[in-house]
């Protein structure tokens, strides 16, 4: 059976591997050559300006050199055809007298015709006369290969003077020059044909310099244009790269950078606008920090402050907590109502004091060595009773050794407490799930509870502080609305994140995860941020 000689044979792979290390070389070249391009006005703006020209300059040239050439040759033409005439009314005076190409005498008379002519500086410099039998006589040194072309010679016995443009090689010394070769008919009984050969040297010359002159003038032109408009938009581009590099010095806090002002034109008012616009904003960020520092103060200030009667009133309150069964009925649901708003005024109490700490850059971590998982199943253990009153089960799913991570057990135990309570108060009955996994650089703890959700665009704002999806609902717990700020404030304490995600009749996710060692950085999280359908839990901590 023969091969498919159709089917197309593979390239070599050297040739391959050549191609692709050819295309790899060009992408190298190429790519700082187009980010340099892309990234810079000034650059694009020359450029546009430089092709817009040269397709500009190259279009008036052809327009010139062509209008200026086909000048040159109709005035030469003219001129040839002219001169061409008034050699054959001469030649026909002289040959008037023949009545018969036989007659031994014609050559000789066309010889000297052919020669009188041709050293006439008023006629062609090379005549060729021709018989209607085809009998030439030459001027020396028409070379003998060189005579008209058919299409001429049919023109001129159809009695009608005709030219054409060749290159011919008349000195016969292999050198093709161009000519216009102008024919003409001689009507005096026997039918002569006379051609003249004028050499177009000056007119290729001078058609020669017109294109060089226009060429050095256009590429003089276009090198002008791109320099003025280098200049130009130098000039508008330096106040509006000036204005650049201001603008990022403001926005990394150097709030006294300034633009210089020079002259009175558009550039200048712009730069004066800047900054203007600059103080007013330095003034405002003035502003907004010592109102923020003072809110601060006055919230670390109030929180300390209340410390000292709150520690009076607890005192008292738990006295009459410890004796409200002395009492009667409505006094002992009193002093219980007074003793869970105490309760309630000292959780906010004490978050307000951890939010001042934030705020002040005063809060640090006190790092330790500890399985998060166990946290996990911990922070479960004590909000057992709350789980219970709401009827939500709770499970914990970890891996089955030891997630050691380098942390503060104290607020990652308050970052799941958080998360947990808050997933319980929201589940609606429904079970909470909580899963712990790690990877080589990081753990991660996410809290899952299928309840009520969040509405579209709650996700970013559940961690704001005193802010509530819905605050008309009935809570199990006196919540602050300080709790998920202060998770997001801890985590980043740590170098972590703490995300949440949710669909209205879904429930919330939210996902923690802090780096294994300390000091280190978050990069991925082995818990992606969507939602998976519930597994089975190995581990069941509370139901």
């Amino acid at each position: 059976m023969k091969p498919d000689q159709s089917r197309p044979r593979p390239r070599p792979v050297w040739l391959r591997r050549l191609g692709q290390g050819a295309a790899r070389v060009a992408d190298r070249v190429s790519r700082p050559l187009i980010e340099r391009f892309a990234a810079s006005l000034q650059l694009r703006v020359v450029a546009s300006t430089l092709i817009a020209s040269t397709i500009l300059v190259l279009i008036f040239s052809f327009v010139v050199a062509g209008s200026v050439t086909s000048g040159l040759l109709d005035e030469r033409q003219d001129t040839a055809v002219d001169e061409t005439g008034n050699a054959a009314e001469r030649a026909a005076e002289q040959l008037g007298t023949y009545s018969s190409s036989s007659d031994t005498a014609l050559a000789t008379t066309l010889q000297q015709i052919a020669n009188e002519l041709a050293e006439d500086p008023a006629y062609a410099p090379y005549i060729m006369l021709r018989t209607a039998d085809g009998d030439v006589t030459k001027t020396h040194p028409i070379a003998g290969d060189v005579r008209s072309s058919d299409d001429l010679q049919a023109a001129v016995a159809d009695r009608k003077v005709a030219s054409q443009y060749a290159d011919l090689d008349v000195e016969g010394d292999g050198d093709f020059l161009p000519y216009l070769v102008v024919g003409s008919y001689i009507d005096v009984g026997i039918g002569y044909e006379i051609y003249a050969f004028y050499p177009l040297e000056s007119q290729q010359d001078a058609i020669s310099l017109l294109r060089t002159n226009l060429a050095l003038a256009g590429v003089a032109l276009v090198l002008l244009l791109g320099v003025i408009a280098a200049l130009v938009t130098r000039l508008v581009v330096t106040p509006v790269r000036e204005a650049a590099r201001t603008s990022q010095r403001l926005a990394a806090g150097l709030l006294h950078e300034r633009m210089e002002v020079r002259g009175s034109d558009d550039l200048a008012r712009l730069a004066g606008s800047f900054n203007l616009m600059a103080e007013n904003l330095q003034s405002q960020i003035r502003r907004l920090e010592e109102m923020s520092m003072m809110q601060r103060r006055f919230t670390s200030d109030v929180s300390h402050e209340l410390r000292t009667p709150l520690a009076t009133i607890r005192m008292a309150a738990d006295l009459l907590y410890d004796n409200r069964d002395d009492f009667d009925p409505v006094t002992k649901r009193s002093i219980e109502l007074l003793q869970h708003e105490i309760d309630r005024f000292e959780d906010l109490l004490q978050e307000l004091l951890e939010i001042s700490r934030f705020d002040s850059g005063f809060a640090s971590l006190e790092v330790d060595a500890v399985d998060v998982g166990r946290i996990a199943e911990d922070v479960v253990t004590g909000l057992s009773r709350l789980a219970g009153e709401c009827g939500v089960e709770v499970t914990v799913e970890k891996p089955p050794r030891r997630v050691i991570a380098e942390v503060d057990p104290r607020r990652v135990q308050r970052i799941l407490r958080n998360l947990v309570s808050n997933a319980i108060e929201h589940a609606e009955g429904r079970p909470v799930e909580i899963r712990v996994a790690e990877s080589d650089t990081a753990v991660a703890v996410a809290v899952r509870d299928h309840g009520v959700g969040l509405k579209p665009g709650h996700a970013d704002r559940v961690f704001d502080r005193f802010w509530r999806a819905d605050p008309s609902r009935n809570r199990k717990t006196g919540g602050t609305g300080l709790g998920l700020a202060i998770s997001l404030e801890d985590a980043k304490l740590h170098s972590g994140t703490l995300k949440a995600a949710g669909e209205p009749g879904k429930g919330t996710l939210f996902v923690l995860t802090l780096p294994l060692q300390a000091g280190n950085r978050v990069i991925t999280s082995p818990i992606p941020l969507r939602f998976e359908e519930p597994k089975e839990a190995p581990h069941a901590t509370q139901d």
